[in-house]
């Protein structure tokens, strides 16, 4: 029976890394793994078109080392390395970095703006990932059956429209169900370009990184602009690294380098040979890879592949919001977990839609792939340079790695990346300014939501009363006290709350025991539960209580409370009352507050969720107190 238990175990733990892996493959890889539909064609456009054995082997050259350097030694080997606890992402990365600093000081200052701008960046990109991805796909019609080109654009529409609405069933059961399709997808581009290559054998040449370095050099103007091209097939990288905390660091990598990686080479690498055979191939070197009969297949297999690709941002920007709720750097938003294995699975409405009206707003804009390829590729390029600086920090400033050798390894992939970021800019005309847009919107509406609190927090400081004033002042024969336990939510224990001040003004009483709780959010992803709790207790049957959640953690006052049970603390929720502060925050004459950015501000904190939705609180214990704060 225990050999039998054991073995069923090993079988259950087997079940669940594959799981995994196929999710992985169907999440994570979908965006970088449908490069291949448009960067040969981007980087040929980029060259003006001119086609010979010299530009093949140079531009295969560059994209082969590109996906060796950045992703493969870069993301998979060393970037993964930086994980909070196993969450990755800018953010997490941002929280990593700043432990190598003091929380005042222009340091600190300039490695959190770092950590705001590569995560505005990233939505930026999330934009236009999708876009880009179907809209190619479903281009593929125009090559297998022409008079499908006036519905090019309505079927994209239609597609990104079932995967953001199957967004609500998490990335749990999105990747499992993606993940057969990507690897049936990374199999047959393999085998398609391998086919190839066996025809076009002195294609593999092109694995010298010479001919790379010669193309760059022969003509410097349009070899700066081909990087912007080359990068196509690395834009997946960082997206890779957003969703570690999805999946986990072991199937993430396993998957790349047994398939993803394999057969992203021979794709690239059978592209080429057939534009070296046939370059009137150029219009579509993917699809014209595959047969005459198989072009259709081909079409509805890209298509589902490209929509796939568009999860992986959608599940980083899904991640990189909660982290940003948690740390402060927005309002507070719903965000549902969906998944009772995988924490990391989440869905986040206000984000979904916010993405769905901006993609179907580019698509419908730019109208063509080609068109935006212009726009793609200038904000994960920036935000692979903010993400190599914050990890360059974090090693040699927590971790203790060698300055000199980080410097030079770091410096290494930095050169790469700014060299893709400042190519990409000479875009900026063609449709990059969209991304960057978006970015900025993002950030201003994050720099000012963490500003606006900073100066709320400080404001309230000054309006406050002390408790230990409060406490030493106390006089229990001029205060009623009333049966039962009142917990009052603050952001400052060492203040009296304004609701208690309002409560105690206006019904003149006060609950036998009063219990003073804070929630504080660590840089870590998840609190372990023997550390969730600091208990305090003070005179007149004050208490303070300390809950501590990690920026991936899901608050919840009620399971907290009843923790309390282990420090011989218990609660009864029948005779708890909640008090909440509602303000009304209303902009002052005079303010260290630009007024645009005060408004800002304003309209977020009056649409953010409610503290007792956010924090689970039942709603029939909660009483809240209202009142009026200028900043």
């Amino acid at each position: 029976m225990a050999q039998t238990a054991v073995q069923d175990k090993a079988a259950g733990e087997h079940k669940a890394r594959q799981n995994l892996l196929l999710g992985a493959l169907g999440v994570v890889y979908g965006d970088i793994g449908t490069s291949p539909l448009y960067t040969m064609k981007q980087c040929f456009d980029s060259l003006g078109g001119a086609i010979s054995a010299t530009t093949v082997y140079g531009v295969l050259s560059l994209i082969a080392w590109a996906l060796v350097i950045v992703v493969t030694l870069k993301y998979v080997i060393v970037i993964m390395r930086a994980d909070n606890r196993g969450e990755g992402g800018i953010l997490a990365l941002t929280a990593l970095a700043l432990r190598s600093t003091s929380r005042t000081g222009l340091r600190h200052r300039w490695i959190l703006t770092a950590g705001l701008v590569g995560a505005a960046l990233f939505y930026g990109d999330g934009v236009i990932t999708p876009a880009i991805s179907v809209l190619s796909a479903v281009e593929g019609l125009k090559v297998a059956i022409p008079v499908f080109e006036p519905y090019v654009l309505p079927i994209t529409c239609a597609l990104l429209l079932g995967l953001f609405v199957m967004q609500s069933r998490g990335t749990g059961q999105v990747g499992v169900f993606f993940g057969p399709i990507m690897a049936i997808w990374f199999v047959i581009i393999g085998v398609l370009g391998a086919i190839e290559i066996v025809k076009q054998p002195e294609i593999l040449r092109a694995l010298n990184p010479l001919y790379g370095i010669q193309l760059l050099t022969a003509d410097p103007y349009h070899g700066f602009i081909l990087l912007g091209a080359v990068v196509l097939a690395v834009t997946g990288g960082e997206a890779l690294y957003a969703d570690m905390g999805h999946f986990g660091r072991l199937p993430i990598r396993t998957a790349w380098l047994r398939l993803a990686f394999p057969a992203l080479l021979l794709n690239y690498f059978g592209q080429g040979g057939l534009l070296l055979a046939n370059p009137e191939a150029l219009d579509n070197p993917f699809f014209r890879l595959a047969p005459d009969w198989a072009l259709l297949p081909m079409v509805v297999l890209a298509s589902a592949a490209t929509v796939i690709a568009s999860q992986a941002v959608i599940s980083g920007a899904f991640s990189m919001t909660h982290q940003a709720v948690q740390l402060g750097y927005l309002p507070r938003l719903f965000i549902r977990h969906t998944s009772e294995q995988e924490f990391g699975q989440i869905y986040v409405p206000k984000i979904n839609l916010f993405l769905l009206v901006s993609v179907i707003a580019v698509v419908l804009g730019f109208r063509s792939s080609d068109n935006l390829g212009a726009a793609y590729g200038i904000a994960v390029t920036g935000t692979m340079s903010l993400t190599t600086i914050l990890a360059l920090i974090y090693m040699v400033g927590v971790k203790g790695w060698n300055p000199a050798l980080s410097v030079l390894l770091f410096g290494s992939f930095l050169t790469i990346d700014l060299a893709f970021f400042a190519a990409n800019l000479m875009k900026i005309e063609q449709g990059g300014w969209v991304p960057l847009f978006v970015a900025a919107v993002v950030y201003v509406v994050m720099s000012s939501w963490l500003a606006g609190r900073a100066i709320l927090v400080a404001e309230r400081g000054r309006a406050s009363m002390p408790l230990d004033m409060f406490l030493k002042n106390f006089n229990p024969a001029r205060i009623a006290r009333v049966p039962g336990t009142a917990v009052f939510m603050t952001g400052d224990v060492h203040s009296v709350p304004t609701a208690l001040l309002h409560n105690l003004k206006h019904n003149k009483v006060l609950h036998e025991r009063v219990v003073l709780m804070h929630v504080e959010t660590e840089d870590i992803p998840q609190v372990p539960e023997e550390k969730r709790l600091e208990m305090l207790h003070l005179d007149h049957n004050f208490h303070i209580i300390m809950v501590h959640y990690g920026f991936m953690d899901e608050p919840n006052i009620p399971r907290a409370l009843a923790q309390c049970r282990m420090l011989q603390f218990r609660f009864n929720l029948m005779e708890t009352s909640f008090f909440l502060r509602r303000e009304k925050i209303v902009a002052a004459k005079h303010a260290p507050f630009t007024r645009w950015r005060k408004q800002i501000f304003i309209v977020m904190a009056n649409i953010m969720l409610n503290a007792t939705e956010f924090f689970r609180i039942p709603t029939n214990r909660v009483i809240e107190l209202g009142g009026q704060i200028e900043i």
